[in-house]
Formats: C-alpha cells, sequence, structure tokens
C-alpha cells in the first residue's frame, strides 16, 4: 500500500485554495471515528500548509497527527481535485494510526487509484469482520473486487467470514495460493480450526499433522495442534507433540509452558474465535510484508490484525519493532506495553520496551521496565538478563554481576556460556581480569569455535602483552568464523602490531577502519599502526579523526598527548 503523490496541479490547487481559507482548522477528519486533535500552533493555516504539515507527519511516523492535519485540509480546500487526493491521505494516515473504524467509515477514495479503492474495500470487510457481519463480510471480500496486492487476504479471511456468517460449507473450503507459502500455511492452518469448529476433529487433526510433516515455521502448527489434543482431553499426545516441537526449538518458553499445562492436566487454551483466527492470519502476511522491507503495508495488515483481535500479542510485538524501525518512538513503546502480565509475549515485550527506552537516554524507565518483567515472571532466564545487560550498560558493574551470579549458580556445573561471558565484561570492566579469564576460559570449553569468546580472551590477552602466539591464533580463528566483524579483524590487526609485525598491522587495520569507521578505539589503533610503521603524517590525521569521534575522556586525553608528543621510542615489541 502506498501513499499517492500528488501531482503539481493539485499542489497548486491547494495552494490557490489557501486565498479562500481562514479560521481554526477542523480538529477531527471526516469520517474518523477517533481522530487526533490538529495543534494549536497551525491555527489559521492554508489549505497547502496543512497538506505539508500532513507530510511531514507521515514521514515521522506520526500517522494520527498527519490524519488530522489532512482532514483539516480536505474541509479547507475548495478544489474537489484536491480534496479526493487529502481524502485518500487522511485514509492511509488514519489507518497507519490504528484508527480502522474511521478509515471504513471514509468515502470511496479517488477513482484513478485502483489499489487504494481494494484496499479500502478490504479494510471495510475487516471492519464487518469485527463487528460480526461476517455475511457482508464474505460478500465483499469474494466479489472480486479486492484484487491484487490485497488478493491474498481477501483469500485468506473470506473462509472466516463464512464461518461467522454460518455458511458451513463456505467455511471449509480450502484456498488455494501456489506461489505462496505463507498464505498456504494459514490458509490450512484456519481450514483445521474451522474443522474443530464444526466438530470435524479427525479432518482438523490431519490438517494440523500435514503443517507439523512440511516445517512448521516457529512451532505455531504444533501449538494449536496441542491445544487441539488437549481440548480433547488426550493430553498425554499433546505432551509429546510440545515435546517434539522443543526438539527442534529447544528452551522455547512459549513451547515449556504449555507442556507443563498439558502435563498437569489444567484446562486447555479455548478454540480461537473466528477474529482471533483471522488476526493471526493477517499477521502472519504483516510479518511476510516486513521481511520484504514493506514497512508500510505491514504497518496496514497489522493495525487490521489488531482491529480483529486486540489481544494478539505478536502482533504488537512485531509492529512496535517496525515503528520503532521507522523512529516513531512513541509508537513503539505504546505497542510494547499492549501484552500485559502472564501473557506469553509479557517479558519479551517489556524487553523490547526497555531497550527502546535506553536508546532514547530514559535509563530509569528503562529499568524499570525490565524489572517489572522480572517481577512478571521470576523464573524468566530471558527477563532476569535483560536486567543485568542494562545494569551493565549503565556501567553498574557489581549489579549487573549480582544478577548473573544467581543465573549462573542456578544452572549447575554446566552454566549457559552466554552467561559466563557477560560476567566477564563485568569482572572486566571492574578491574578483576583473573575472574574474567576464568569465566571466558570456562566458556570457550563449551564453545571452542565461538567467534564472540577467541576475540574477547585472545584480544585481552594481545592487549595485555599475554600469550601472544596463541591469542594471535585464537583472533585469527574468530576472523575466520567471522570475517565481517569490524572488531575481530582490529583485534588480528593489534595482534601484529603488538608483535613488531607493523605492515600486517596497518593492512588488517585499516580493513577494520573500513567496516567501522566511526569506532574511536579501532581508528586509534590504526594511527599507532601508522606512526609505528614511518608514516607520521598519516597517523596524525588519523589520531585526529579519532577525536571528531567523541571518544571518551581516558581516549580523548591518550590522543590529545600523541597528537602533541607521538609516540615514545622504542616501539613496545612485546615477544613473538
Amino acid at each position: 500500500m502506498r501513499l499517492p503523490t500528488p501531482p503539481i496541479l493539485i499542489l497548486a490547487s491547494l495552494s490557490l485554495a489557501a486565498c479562500a481559507t481562514t479560521g481554526s482548522p477542523p480538529a477531527a477528519t471526516r469520517g474518523q471515528s477517533d481522530a487526533a486533535s490538529v495543534p494549536a500552533s497551525i491555527s489559521g493555516q492554508s489549505a497547502y500548509g496543512l497538506f505539508l504539515a500532513g507530510q511531514m507527519a507521515i514521514n515521522n511516523g506520526q500517522g494520527s497527527q498527519a490524519a488530522a492535519y489532512f482532514g483539516a485540509a480536505d474541509q479547507a480546500t475548495k478544489a474537489p481535485d484536491a480534496s479526493a487526493l487529502l481524502q485518500a491521505h487522511t485514509f492511509t494516515a488514519a489507518l497507519l494510526a490504528g484508527d480502522v473504524k474511521g478509515a471504513a467509515q471514509m468515502t470511496p477514495l479517488a477513482v484513478d487509484d485502483p489499489e487504494a479503492q481494494r484496499l479500502a474495500s478490504l479494510v471495510r470487510a475487516v471492519e464487518d469482520l469485527a463487528e460480526g457481519a461476517g455475511a457482508r463480510a464474505r460478500a465483499a471480500l469474494v466479489n472480486g473486487e479486492i484484487a491484487a496486492p490485497h488478493a491474498v487476504a481477501a483469500a485468506l479471511l473470506a473462509p472466516l467470514a463464512a464461518a461467522q456468517a454460518g455458511q458451513a460449507e463456505a467455511a471449509i473450503a480450502l484456498p488455494v495460493f501456489n506461489s505462496d507459502p505463507v498464505a498456504s500455511f494459514f490458509a490450512s492452518l484456519d481450514q483445521g480450526l474451522l474443522f474443530e469448529r464444526a466438530h470435524r476433529y479427525d479432518e482438523a487433526e490431519t490438517d494440523f499433522r500435514a503443517l507439523i510433516e512440511r516445517g512448521d515455521p516457529g512451532a505455531v502448527a504444533s501449538r494449536n495442534l496441542g491445544a487441539f489434543l488437549e481440548r480433547r482431553g488426550r493430553f498425554a499426545d499433546a505432551v509429546a507433540t510440545y515435546d517434539q516441537a522443543l526438539g527442534r526449538m529447544p528452551g522455547d518458553a512459549t513451547l515449556l509452558a504449555d507442556r507443563a499445562r498439558a502435563a498437569a492436566h489444567r484446562p486447555a487454551p479455548a478454540l480461537p474465535d473466528v477474529r482471533q483466527t483471522a488476526a493471526e492470519a493477517m499477521t502472519g502476511l504483516a510479518s511476510t510484508l516486513a521481511v520484504a522491507k514493506q514497512s508500510e503495508e505491514a504497518v496496514v495488515y497489522l493495525r487490521l490484525a489488531l482491529r480483529l483481535d486486540p489481544g494478539q500479542d505478536p502482533a504488537w510485538l512485531l509492529l512496535g519493532d517496525i515503528l520503532g524501525s521507522i523512529g516513531d518512538k512513541a509508537g513503539a513503546v505504546s505497542a510494547y506495553l499492549q501484552p500485559k502480565p502472564g501473557s506469553p509475549a509479557f517479558v519479551a515485550a517489556r524487553d523490547k520496551l526497555a531497550w527502546s527506552y535506553q536508546a532514547d537516554g530514559r535509563k530509569d524507565e528503562a529499568l524499570a521496565a525490565a524489572k517489572a518483567a522480572q517481577d512478571g515472571d521470576p523464573d524468566s532466564k530471558a527477563a532476569a538478563t535483560t536486567v543485568a545487560d542494562l545494569l551493565r550498560a549503565d556501567e553498574r558493574y557489581p549489579e549487573s554481576e549480582t544478577v548473573l551470579d544467581h543465573l549462573i549458580d542456578e544452572e549447575g556445573q554446566t552454566p549457559d556460556w552466554r552467561l559466563l561471558y557477560m560476567r566477564a565484561v563485568d569482572y572486566q570492566e571492574s578491574d578483576r581480569w583473573g575472574l574474567a579469564e576464568k569465566d571466558l576460559v570456562n566458556a570457550l570449553k563449551q564453545q571452542p569455535e565461538e567467534p564472540e569468546l577467541l576475540n574477547f580472551l585472545g584480544y585481552s590477552w594481545i592487549d595485555r602483552g599475554e600469550r601472544l602466539p596463541e591469542a594471535l591464533a585464537m583472533v585469527q580463528k574468530a576472523v575466520d568464523n567471522d570475517p565481517h566483524s569490524g572488531a575481530m579483524v582490529d583485534s588480528l590487526g593489534w595482534a601484529f602490531y603488538r608483535l613488531g609485525r607493523f605492515r600486517e598491522a596497518v593492512e588488517k587495520l585499516e580493513q577494520a577502519a573500513s567496516m567501522e569507521a566511526g569506532d574511536p578505539e579501532i581508528n586509534d589503533h590504526l594511527g599507532d599502526a601508522y606512526w609505528r610503521a614511518g608514516r607520521p603524517v598519516e597517523a596524525r590525521f588519523q589520531w585526529s579523526f579519532v577525536l571528531t569521534l567523541q571518544p571518551d575522556a581516558k581516549l580523548r586525553a591518550k590522543i590529545e598527548t600523541k597528537l602533541r608528543d607521538g609516540l615514545p621510542e622504542p616501539p613496545p615489541v612485546v615477544g613473538s
């Protein structure tokens, strides 16, 4: 779905219409039920000015604000062609902001934009489905008006609308998607759920098992089959289904929770209703759009999914990710706040919320969000790990270490190597290298080929002038395993430097600096290598460049000294 691009004549008509426009713009868009108000700062602006403000709001990811601006411009303009365009913009902005009901109530869009017309028809059908008007929704979904790129969504939703309308045979008809594996997956999944709804249990089970045999991405079919078996009282079969899925996805928190529920014969999850099933299908389509970097289209489909089922937590998580990626920080935060305690997605949502706050410099709120996730699920290793990560990011190393100590102690003799790696960082930053070294050595025993471990321990030995031949071999292996990491190539270059092999050091450090151009430490290393290789002019240039990269106070002081005095002689070659 794309925003219409206004032709020059439309913009001109908006400008001319401004001559007749006075007074405050209206606060709501035409036909929108829940529009945002237009800021008072633009009171009295022309239709053209309102249009430009709407465009800027869209570009900034502020859909509800954009809808209000476009609606106000539509009210203000006297040009029919411009009005049609503005209504199209208002519709799109309302949809992106999540006002599906308002978008569905809007007047038909400009006839020269058939794609927008098809989307409008899909939106109205989704709104009918959300309101329980299944017969009307199905009629719109199957009449052929909703063509590409929304035909797949229409075909997926049509059987569900038929089920809501009580049209039994149409409900179990399987749509065929020869070239869309995601749509085919959800069509078969939905058919299984609709068979169960029709008490055709053998056919439902057959559909679920066939999907599992075809690969079952994300264990979606396994979870649906397991829940189906629980509802039939077949708890042992359900446990076996969850165990099979856990064999492919070991440690998955949702599957573990499902298994525990089935093993304890606790009440089974209810059969999803038609709207919940439709929302899951729309979320699946949105995921494929997101992977294809079609962010605007993905947001639209997620908004439709959430109109059908506001409790569709995976949709909220994906929506937050996309909104954050396009700069709508407030929208991302709002999305991450939706999953509630007790939801399988709660910990993941609070984790994402915490890092959103952290990226925005709101450190106290970030830590509070992470601790809320931990309180909501005290047994979650992921929640505790996020708390430790944030404490480390805030340079609160002893507190981070305390959290990790508890997690590592709980895991017994073979704790997760990632926990050991994280604690080693805390130890190193607290100037307790001996403890850090011990954790890294133990982690490497578990994962001897892991590039991050090889690089961390190897570089630390290199920087300390210890065990250089062994450290060189380690960082060389790290680079071999991850050749696209600038940090690891830097470690290899620094090893050559400490061994006095300055030409090789320059070669590798130039490569690392090209890969990580904004890293102050890598560029500092390159400056040192230039100096030792007899290239002082390039060394001073490189050091000066480091000062533009906002280095910390300690590195800045070192650079200023080197710019003034150069490096001391003779070069500090440390064994071979």
